[in-house]
């Protein structure tokens, strides 16, 4: 159980994507960047982009960083896609394909696979973390601020601060940054925050709104022999 616990932290801390083409808007106030980012939700279908994730260690003040590239996609309702593909430090796969999780490390030759069950739904939202997420959704879950204008990337962009609403979430997860992109709509940012003071930031660029991914490119590919370890035992 400890394991799986610890990749379910794991997993929530990829979360990643919002998509959507929306028109220009300034979020110079909450209600405004929530308005622009509930546009940019409602036309989410896929996207595509890079990567550079950040994790900060606190107890050492040491931060390690990867990147890699990501594509999410939503073929119908209540059906959800994602991949990531690690590229430095270390190679990895990660893969979504509804409740079936699979993570695939090349360098073990190792296929760490879950069936995330009941866990669905709650994992699926974090890796949508922003991406084709309702202002009614957003604002369900979570204890929304604003935190004011900034730039990311030299892309202007409005952050929000939230806190969840669940406790559950509460308890791995004390808070959340999003940076949501002025001209799009679209999150180019995220972080979040572990109750020990460690956290994650996710900073997308390349990023590609509601491109024409095939259901194939979301599968691992694996050949040879593969060692398979189910960790949600």
């Amino acid at each position: 159980m400890r394991g799986l616990n610890m990749r379910i932290e794991f997993i929530l801390a990829l979360s990643v994507a919002l998509l959507g083409m929306g028109v220009p808007l300034h979020g110079d106030t909450l209600d405004g960047v929530l308005n622009h980012l509930d546009k940019a939700g409602s036309q989410f279908t896929a996207m595509s982009a890079q990567f550079e994730n950040v994790k900060h260690t606190a107890l050492v003040n040491e931060d390690s960083t990867a990147t890699g590239a990501i594509r999410l996609k939503r073929p119908k309702r209540g059906v959800f896609l994602a991949f990531l593909d690690y590229v430095a430090p270390d190679k990895k796969l990660v893969a979504l394909n509804d409740q079936m999780l699979d993570i695939y490390l090349p360098i073990m030759k190792t296929d760490q696979g879950c069936d995330l069950g009941k866990h669905k739904d709650l994992l699926q939202q974090f890796f949508l973390f922003g991406f084709g997420t309702t202002r009614r959704d957003l604002e369900g879950s979570y204890n929304v601020s604003y935190g004011g204008p900034e730039t990311v990337n030299g892309e202007a962009a409005t952050r929000l601060v939230l806190t969840s609403k669940n406790p559950d979430i509460a308890k791995h997860l004390s808070k959340f940054e999003l940076w949501i992109s002025d001209k799009t709509g679209e999150p180019v940012r995220q972080k979040f925050y572990e109750p020990s003071g460690d956290y994650n930031v996710f900073t997308y660029s390349d990023m590609k709104i509601n491109p024409n991914l095939p259901d194939s490119s979301f599968k691992l590919h694996l050949k040879g022999d593969v060692k398979k370890e189910n960790i949600c035992k």
